[in-house]
């Protein structure tokens, strides 16, 4: 994905997230997310996206990790995850350099402050990963991969006013959220289609162009037998020279990730499994009605 912004169209995007120290238990409401804390950002966002129709009740924190929050909500549309990402100077995720590699920024000035990571720069940056994260999720999803079904868009302008959220259809139920395929206890044949499957979706992604950039089971759900792959805005195509790098990279977490379930492959040839899969047909696409 290339980016193409020029300064004055992250003038909106300023968003500033702090980390919570706690996590909410169990049902949480509009009004309880901002009794305490009213000048916390997260439970900001959460007001907007409900007054703006997005959400319509938050239920409960879902997992506080170094880059974003994960909440269960309400929508509309069914029950969803509510990931909103963290300022970007405040997570631990600093060397994204290598993901962005090859993008284009055509305002020299957004590039400078982008590079330089200044104030502004680093505000550039996070609306370009949540904006990547939705539009990468978009794409996957329209294309008929195994990821969880984007909620708002596919109109850019609509996502965009989210920044820095994502909505996405949760994987699971309410009460039992889809475990990490990490956590997952597997047989030895749920462990064999866990890994076709894995590699299938990473071919499938290679068929595209993309290279996940950070693919293996901690960013895998297992769902009723089946492999949904999540985490997506450090996504990276061939216009990125360090493609083939961080296409080798995940193939070999993918495979290191996978001894705990018995699978014994090496990255090596692990890769050439995947752009052998990925010169065959890809899944029929999905049709996205307006």
């Amino acid at each position: 994905m290339s980016a193409r912004w020029s300064e004055d169209q992250w003038g909106e995007s300023e968003q500033r997230l702090r980390r919570k120290h706690t996590k909410p238990a169990g049902r949480r409401r509009i009004t309880d997310l901002t009794a305490e804390q009213p000048e916390d950002i997260a439970d900001d966002m959460i007001r907007r996206l409900t007054d703006g129709g997005f959400i319509t009740e938050v239920l409960a924190e879902l997992k506080s990790g170094k880059e974003a929050t994960a909440y269960i909500a309400n929508t509309y549309k069914g029950t969803a995850l509510l990931k909103i990402y963290r300022d970007f100077a405040a997570r631990s995720f600093k060397n994204d350099a290598i993901y962005r590699e090859g993008q284009v920024v055509l305002d020299e000035r957004a590039a400078r402050a982008m590079h330089n990571r200044s104030r502004k720069g680093l505000e550039m940056l996070q609306f370009d990963w949540v904006m990547a994260e939705w539009a990468h999720l978009w794409h996957l999803w329209q294309a008929g991969l195994s990821v969880p079904e984007p909620l708002v868009g596919p109109n850019v302008k609509a996502y965009a006013e989210t920044v820095p959220a994502v909505l996405m259809r949760l994987i699971g139920t309410e009460d039992q959220p889809a475990a990490r395929l990490s956590e997952a206890r597997l047989t030895p044949e749920q462990a064999r289609s866990a890994w076709n499957q894995s590699l299938n979706g990473m071919a499938d992604m290679l068929r595209l162009g993309y290279a996940h950039g950070d693919y293996s089971t901690y960013n895998l759900l297992w769902w009723e037998n089946t492999v949904i792959i999540i985490d997506f805005p450090q996504l990276t195509t061939r216009q990125n020279p360090h493609f083939r790098e961080l296409l080798r990279r995940d193939a070999e977490s993918l495979s290191t990730s996978f001894r705990k379930h018995g699978i014994q492959e090496t990255g090596e040839t692990t890769l050439r499994e995947v752009q052998r899969r990925a010169l065959g047909p890809g899944p029929a696409p999905r049709l996205v009605l307006p």
